[in-house]
């Protein structure tokens, strides 16, 4: 145990909210303590989290009349049965756990549990030392019966106990290891380590879900790319994301410094820490190995773009993703290739013509994909294509300063069409309305000038040889076999 200042520990409203909740407790004889997340964060000097966890000898009927008598308007539920009672403080989401002691059965990962345990039993059932740490709100003295402080010191991620054991309580746990390892930049514990590789095969007992979860916490990282390569060193990819183990030692071509794997790697890392972005830079060459083809010497991959919008997909549905995310991260995949295509010889129809093929929603990202997919070892090249996306960037604004590109339309709707060549709906039309709107893109058509419009499409009609088709059909078979 030691002793810190709860002044030199949580900034002014935590520690209000705190001493309001310890009145309300210990003035009904109940000890309280902050436990878990938050004492490790704000011990690491990290910003506060706005879920505090405290655990308490309250049975759970005292605890939820101390948390009503804290803040009468906001008690909900969140697990009674299993000891545990909430409130919302503000901004704070506040949860409140009985002393427990967890005892397994063989087989089983829904322990009995039982509330009539002590501060340490209930530390002990917790994961890792570092999140088996208390702190006692009415004088400020941190419990630390597993020395969580020191493996803070040291930056280690330890299991609680017996690593095997914990891992089997839960094998999320696993995954849980490789994320607090990447997010606080800590390493593993070698037992905990060895458990963890031993026990990779449990993780298949584990719903998607809660893989997702966990894979979603890792990749918004500081540095993301720490947590992947524990997944593949450690064999956890082959349980939560196999696809990933067939670019490692897959050279590109002759000369690059670094294999796919690793270049995958290095663009995760150089990429904003926005969950979509983060997985369509994990993502984005995952097709590589299936569509390796060497010709003349020479290393292609042929289609990897649009095989690895398929892939992302399927990988992240299969993972129960979002559809929002699975469909942005898919057309993020599909398109990479696009922006460090751009040259500077394209005219401003192209570039308006990449704009809406992109689409708003997805241009910036796709921008920044771009940039951190430049990972050459040479200086000089990786300068030049954030020479040339930052270009595209400034046409594209400056494109857009003139008219909103998404909006751009051919100056002759599908009526107008009809109307002019007096033909109802049919195929017939999106020929005709493609071409205006491709005048309109390259600058050689207003989008208002429908009088400029009408003798192009007059025009065109004819070329295609639409009169005629009209005529037949006019006319009629028997016309046309004896007129």
């Amino acid at each position: 145990m030691g002793s810190i200042s709860i002044q030199a520990l949580l900034d002014p409203s935590v520690r209000a909210l705190c001493e309001r909740l310890e009145r309300a407790f210990g003035d009904r004889g109940f000890a309280l303590h902050l436990v878990g997340g938050p004492v490790r964060d704000v011990i690491l000097g990290a910003p506060e989290a706005e879920d505090l966890d405290f655990t308490t000898d309250a049975q759970p009927p005292d605890s939820r009349q101390a948390l009503l008598r804290a803040h009468p308007d906001a008690v909900f539920d969140i697990g009674e049965r299993f000891g545990t009672i909430g409130a919302v403080f503000r901004e704070s989401k506040v949860e409140v756990t009985t002393y427990r002691a967890e005892a397994y059965e063989a087989g089983s990962r829904k322990p009995s549990v039982g509330f009539h345990g002590s501060l340490e039993a209930d530390l002990a059932r917790r994961d890792f030392t570092i999140n088996a740490i208390a702190f006692r709100v009415s004088d400020g003295v941190i419990v630390d019966p597993f020395n969580g402080q020191g493996d803070l010191r040291q930056g280690l991620v330890r299991a609680v106990g017996d690593p095997h054991e914990r891992f089997a309580e839960d094998p999320l746990r696993i995954l849980r290891a490789v994320r607090f390892a990447t997010r606080l930049d800590f390493a593993l514990d070698d037992a905990t380590a060895a458990a963890a590789q031993q026990q990779a095969p449990t993780l298949d007992s584990i719903s998607r879900e809660r893989v997702r979860d966990e894979l979603n916490k890792l990749l918004v990282a500081p540095r993301p790319s720490r947590g992947v390569q524990l997944l593949c060193d450690l064999g956890l990819a082959a349980h939560t994301l196999p696809d990933l183990l067939a670019m490692r030692g897959m050279h590109q071509e002759a000369g690059r410094h670094k294999d796919v794997f690793f270049h995958t790697l290095h663009v995760i890392d150089r990429i904003p820490p926005r969950l979509p972005l983060r997985w369509a830079a994990l993502l984005h060459d995952i097709a590589k190995p299936r569509t390796l083809r060497v010709e003349n010497g020479q290393v292609h991959f042929f289609g990897h773009d649009r095989v690895g919008e398929k892939m992302a997909r399927s990988i992240l549905d299969g993972l129960r993703q979002d559809g929002l995310l699975i469909n942005r991260v898919g057309r993020l995949v599909g398109l990479h290739l696009r922006a460090n295509a751009y040259e500077s010889d394209w005219t401003d129809g192209a570039v308006r013509r990449f704009v809406r093929e992109v689409c708003d929603d997805v241009l910036e990202d796709l921008l920044h994909l771009s940039r951190a997919d430049v990972t050459s070892g040479l200086p000089e090249r990786r300068l030049a294509i954030a020479r040339r996306v930052g270009e595209l960037e400034l046409r594209i604004r400056g494109l857009r300063a003139e008219a909103d590109i998404a909006r751009l339309a051919s100056p002759l709707d599908g009526a107008d069409l009809m109307a002019l060549f007096e033909r109802g709906p049919g195929p017939w039309i999106r020929p005709l309305k493609d071409h205006l709107l491709d005048l309109v893109l390259d600058g050689q058509l207003r989008q208002d000038d429908r009088e400029a419009a009408v003798p192009i499409a007059r025009r065109l009609y004819a070329e295609l040889g639409l009169d005629q088709a009209t005529n037949a059909r006019t006319r009629g078979p028997l016309a046309s076999t004896h007129g």
